[in-house]
């Protein structure tokens, strides 16, 4: 077998293709994701500019979230979010570990209370000052 691509084989720019699948809102924030190697085609960092084609294999790290994506459809412009999301297929195993890393992210906030008032002049030095202490 061949493992060149082929050039007949219809593609999309990554960052275009990003874009338009609504994992990013913006061109420019996909192409900082992809210079900055959150974005992964086949287990290989990539370039904008690199050509997705149907059944490649993504890896897409979106803050906190991994996403484990392949391919299943080509577009260059952002449409509604149902069309974007027949564009990809994420993985079963994907899925499962983002549920996991989230239910883990709630169950770390339990207890916690946000303050029902905004702080006055001398809880904001307080705070002020224990900044202070985690910069030494």
């Amino acid at each position: 077998m061949n493992d060149v691509p082929d050039a007949s084989a219809p593609s999309v720019r990554l960052d275009l293709w990003l874009w338009a699948a609504r994992f990013f809102k913006t061109r420019s924030l996909a192409k900082h994701a992809i210079d900055t190697g959150k974005i992964e085609i086949g287990g290989q960092r990539a370039k904008p500019s690199r050509a997705v084609r149907v059944n490649d294999a993504l890896r897409i790290v979106r803050g906190e979230e991994i996403f484990e994506v392949d391919v299943r459809g080509l577009s260059d412009t952002r449409g509604p979010a149902s069309v974007a999301q027949t564009l990809y297929a994420e993985t079963e195993a994907s899925r499962q570990a983002r549920e996991a890393a989230r239910a883990l992210r709630v169950a770390e906030r339990t207890g916690y209370r946000a303050p029902e008032t905004k702080p006055d002049k001398r809880a904001r030095r307080l705070i002020r000052a224990l900044g202070d202490i985690d910069a030494m």
